[in-house]
């Protein structure tokens, strides 16, 4: 018997086991067994075509079994078998106004004020860092792309190092759902840009520090421009098209890529394109489709977890800058908060990797958007077909016309805030209860935002049912719109 370990965003089709003990002699007897057991699973690891799919590796011990004889390879007893999907973090859109500055380039010749000696003290009487290794500090450029959960921690602790120039990435604004996790912003700071609360919090822990500020969105169009004008870069962004986009242009520029993402209560930590090592695309070819894998706004994220993993990546960072210790370089960190387990996985440069392989066929930035599969209507947030807005949902219910609204958000998200009249089938759920419902009536879906909801309501359409709509913009939309007193999450 062979012990497969579930990642979270997969646990809800196994019936929430985070791993199950199952026979198989080769990785693929054992996967097939998995999937025979929760058939749910099925469309998850595997593509149409019955292959794994591209965004999902599958180790066997600390061995990802491509680089072994793939879903041939040979499981003993004991062993342990990791499904290791691909993590956004976050929401899929990446548009904003175009707006950028940047300041002036640190000079090569650099040393220590007399402030900045007692400022550094401690770093200076190790002898790992030094005086030597601070002027490394001093002299580095870093950019962060992004300032929220993960760039929180990154701000905070590398302006307090001392890195001597800081970029940062980011075009949106403090609400009070970023207050749990992102603590470079305080209760103060709702309402403005997360750049100018940033900049505030770094400056006030450390003036000597230069900031650099890129009020944009990153794009194919800017990313080579901003940059090639670091040392390292920090991935700390929370969607699938950045991500790429931010992997290619350092392979491309030749660029350290300290990699984190986050989901729930599991993390993962990497250094991507450092000498020669693998790159993203080497882990993760392909992106998964637009909504399989839930983001942080959907599926939540425990507000300690990016301090963790944000810490990971500005200790890596740090160690590249100073040329010390063992990076993650080839190294897949693992980080299970419940478990209170890290655990590392081998990471292969992929020699037929099309960015950053022996024969790379990607030598300019793409269309990420496309690549990932992301529809202008989400980028655009324009109602498609199929919608119904939240007041014409009330007006439904004021009239007392017959239809079911049905919400497929999760229980613990239902008991947060509803709709009354609403009835709750979480979208897990909605395959096997389908035979609940009248394919003949009129149906509204709704969830928290819209986007789970659209898949629903795409999954009843399939199955048969006539009149079903989506309820453009979810119980948000429903709390600015139509009732204030449901409290938003």
């Amino acid at each position: 018997m062979a012990r497969i370990l579930i990642p979270t965003a997969l646990r809800q089709f196994a019936d929430k086991q985070d791993a199950i003990q199952l026979p198989g002699n080769t990785a693929g007897e054992v996967l097939t067994e998995l999937t025979t057991r929760f058939p749910d699973l099925r469309k998850h690891l595997y593509n149409d075509e019955g292959k794994l799919r591209s965004f999902v590796n599958v180790y066997l011990n600390d061995e990802d079994i491509r680089y072994l004889n793939k879903d041939k390879t040979p499981v003993s007893d004991g062993d342990t078998l990791s499904i290791v999907p691909s993590i956004a973090g976050g929401a899929t859109s990446t548009e904003a106004p175009p707006s950028a500055s940047s300041g002036s380039s640190t000079a090569d010749d650099v040393t220590l004020s007399k402030d900045e000696i007692l400022r550094y003290s401690r770093h200076l009487i190790m002898p790992e860092v030094g005086m030597e290794g601070q002027l490394k500090l001093k002299k580095a450029s870093v950019l962060l792309v992004g300032t929220g959960g993960l760039g929180a921690p990154l701000g905070l602790y590398l302006a307090a190092a001392g890195v001597g120039r800081i970029g940062l990435v980011d075009f949106d604004v403090v609400d009070f759902t970023n207050l749990q996790r992102q603590v470079i912003h305080g209760t103060k700071d709702v309402g403005r840009k997360k750049l100018d609360s940033a900049i505030d919090s770094m400056t006030d822990i450390n003036p000597f520090v230069e900031l650099e500020r890129w009020e944009t969105a990153l794009t194919s169009e800017n990313a080579m421009e901003i940059l090639r004008n670091y040392d390292i870069i920090v991935d700390g962004t929370d969607n699938f098209p950045t991500r790429y986009l931010v992997n290619d242009a350092c392979v491309l520029l030749g660029k350290p890529n300290v990699y984190g993402s986050i989901f729930r209560f599991e993390g993962q930590a990497t250094v991507f394109a450092y000498e020669g090592g693998p790159c993203y695309r080497c882990l993760y070819p392909e992106p998964p489709p637009p909504g399989l894998v839930p983001s942080c706004a959907e599926g939540g994220v425990l507000g300690i977890l990016p301090g963790t993993i944000g810490l990971i990546q500005a200790t890596e960072t740090v160690k590249l800058i100073l040329g010390i210790g063992e990076p993650l370089k080839g190294r897949l960190l693992l980080y299970d908060a419940l478990g209170m387990r890290f655990r590392e996985l081998k990471l292969r440069r992929n020699p037929e990797c099309p960015v950053c392989g022996d024969h790379p066929t990607i030598k300019q930035l793409i269309d990420y958007q496309e690549f990932c599969g992301v529809p202008n209507r989400e980028m655009t947030h324009e109602p498609v077909s199929g919608d119904i807005e939240p007041a014409e949902v009330k007006a439904k219910q004021d009239r007392g016309e017959e239809f079911i609204l049905v919400d497929v958000r999760e229980v613990h998200e239902y008991q947060i805030a509803r709709i009354p009249g609403s009835r709750l089938i979480p979208l897990g759920d909605l395959p096997k209860r389908l035979n609940e419902l009248d394919p003949n009536a009129d149906i509204v879906a709704h969830c928290k935002s819209g986007m789970r909801s659209a898949k629903a309501v795409n999954l009843m359409k399939e199955s048969g049912f006539k009149r079903v709509r989506n309820m453009k913009g979810g119980i948000l939309a429903w709390s600015d719109k139509v009732d204030p007193s449901v409290p938003k999450y």
